[in-house]
C-alpha cells in the first residue's frame, strides 16, 4: 500500500461579521468545510485568515484596495507565498449567495471554489492572460473534483 502524501500543515481563523446577512452563512461555511477545501488546494505550510463579510464592508475593502466600486466575492490579500503562504481571503456572504443562486448550485459548492480560487492566488497563481487562466482553472478544478464539486468552469 502506499503511504499517503502529507497534506501542508494549516493555520487558520475562521472570522464571520456581525452583519445580519452573514450570519446564515456560518451553516453553509462551517469550518470543517473552511479546513477541507484549503488543505485540498495548498502545495505548502499556511497560515490563513478567512473572514466572511457583508455587502457594506466587501464593497470598502474592494474600493480601498482594488479601485472597484463594488463587492465582489473574494478578496485575497497574500503577504508571503515562500516558504509559507501567509493571506487573508475576504469572502462577501451576499455576493456569493447571489451567483450560487443565479448559477443554480449549492451554497457551499460555490463557498468551496471560491476558497480554492482565493488560496490559489495566495499561492501566487493568476489569471491575467489566457495562458495563466488555463493552469489557475485546472488546478482549481482538480481540487474541486477531490472534494466532490463540480466544475466551476465548465459549459453546459
Amino acid at each position: 500500500m502506499a503511504a499517503r502524501k502529507a497534506r501542508p500543515t494549516l493555520a487558520l481563523s475562521l472570522q464571520f461579521a456581525r452583519d445580519d446577512t452573514v450570519r446564515v452563512h456560518r451553516q453553509a461555511l462551517s469550518r470543517s468545510l473552511v479546513v477541507r477545501c484549503l488543505r485540498a488546494a495548498l502545495q505548502r505550510p499556511a497560515e490563513i485568515t478567512v473572514r466572511v463579510v457583508g455587502e457594506q464592508e466587501g464593497l470598502s475593502l474592494n474600493r480601498d484596495y482594488r479601485g472597484q466600486d463594488h463587492a465582489t466575492n473574494v478578496l485575497t490579500f497574500d503577504y508571503s507565498s515562500q516558504p509559507q503562504v501567509v493571506a487573508d481571503l475576504v469572502l462577501c456572504a451576499p455576493v456569493i449567495e447571489r451567483e450560487a443562486v443565479a448559477m443554480g448550485i449549492a451554497l457551499a459548492d460555490h463557498y468551496a471554489h471560491l476558497l480554492v480560487h482565493g488560496v490559489m492566488h495566495a499561492q501566487g497563481y493568476d489569471h491575467l492572460d489566457e495562458a495563466q487562466a488555463q493552469q489557475m482553472e485546472g488546478l482549481e478544478t482538480n481540487v474541486l473534483a477531490q472534494l466532490g464539486v463540480a466544475d466551476p468552469y465548465a459549459t453546459s
